[in-house]
């Protein structure tokens, strides 16, 4: 995979929009830096980092042991000592022996120096399912780092967000915990190269005038099969991309639920204490007299991940969104809130 010449846009795969904005940024900041298990010379397993240690050298793009907390430990004090690296936990669930590290250490150093150190690190986090893998290769990790304090949790739904976002995210003065949703790695989209919108702020995919459905990172693409499918039902759905998970953009989604006055929250991680129940009770807190219907959820079963043949049962789909679109009592009208 190589770098495309600069253009006004051009189509690429998720995964190689976000390698090219790793060797953009390579390119640009001598102090960026990207390691992690088999990202070298493999280009990881994925391949989203192919060519770029060819490209700017071993002292650049490295190879680590497997020991996700010695990366992350690593990334830390190479970032107190003015360095950006870009780290690669190989599959989501692979995260977890670095846990310790986030959360005790990474996202709280800029608290506990009083502002004097900051830690431009991002964590890569392959994440979600989708892709015929097992427990440990497709959890949907977000609830645990949107959790805590100090941490900036994006994931893209696009080929042209993974470029911006990552840009955005190599950027930060902060950490950022970077959540690739892997199922749409070969998906591909437009990609632009120069503005975007701001990485704390939700965008509207689709403008609809009936329901809010509410997804991120690998859900959007579904969210939009549905609105699609939705219109032979007679609703009018509008699907909003969260993009960034912490912080939450209440302004773009509250605005779009007071216009349509029914929400979906929509996430392959299991409901119960998933991230879409702090969605629903914010929705809820900000636009209750403006529904028509409470805020439901459409997510994984409470279960481990299931086996390949089984996870097409266990991740939401068309089909049980617009069920669940179909439970938001369409034939009691409120009266004085529709259009508010």
């Amino acid at each position: 995979m190589t770098a495309q010449s600069t253009s006004q846009s051009t189509s690429l795969s998720m995964a190689a929009a976000l390698n090219r904005a790793m060797a953009d940024a390579l390119a640009e900041d001598p102090t960026v830096l990207v390691f992690g298990e088999d990202v070298g010379a493999l280009g990881g397993v994925f391949r989203v980092t192919d060519g770029l240690e060819a490209r700017f050298g071993s002292h650049r793009v490295f190879d680590t042991p497997l020991a996700e907390s010695g990366i992350v430990g690593t990334a830390i004090g190479m970032a107190m000592n003015g360095l950006r690296p870009v780290v690669e936990m190989q599959f989501d669930a692979f995260a977890y022996p670095a846990f310790e590290q986030i959360t005790s250490h990474l996202a709280k150093l800029r608290n506990r120096t009083r502002g004097r150190i900051g830690l431009p690190v991002v964590i890569r986090v392959p994440y979600g399912g989708g892709i015929g893998g097992v427990e440990h290769h497709c959890d949907s990790s977000e609830a645990y780092y949107t959790h805590t304090p100090g941490l900036t949790v994006v994931t893209p739904g696009t080929p042209d967000d993974a470029y911006r976002l990552l840009r955005d995210a190599i950027a930060s003065p902060d950490p950022v915990i970077f959540l690739e949703p892997k199922r749409r790695y070969w998906s591909k989209g437009e990609v632009t190269f120069e503005g975007s919108t701001p990485m704390d702020r939700a965008v509207i995919r689709r403008p609809g005038r009936d329901v809010t459905v509410i997804a991120y990172g690998p859900m959007v693409a579904t969210a939009l099969e549905t609105a699609e499918a939705a219109t032979e039902e007679g609703w009018d759905v509008e699907v909003v991309d969260l993009r960034s998970l912490a912080p939450f953009d209440d302004e773009t989604v509250c605005a779009s639920v007071r216009r349509t006055g029914r929400a979906v929250v929509v996430h392959e991680a299991s409901g119960f204490g998933g991230y879409g129940a702090e969605v629903a009770a914010r929705v809820t807190e900000r636009c209750f007299h403006h529904l028509h219907a409470p805020v439901l959820r459409v997510t994984g079963w409470d279960i481990p991940y299931p086996p390949p043949k089984l996870e097409e049962h266990h991740l939401p789909n068309v089909d049980r969104i617009l069920d669940t679109i179909a439970r938001l009592q369409w034939d009691d009208e409120v009266v004085g809130v529709r259009g508010a």
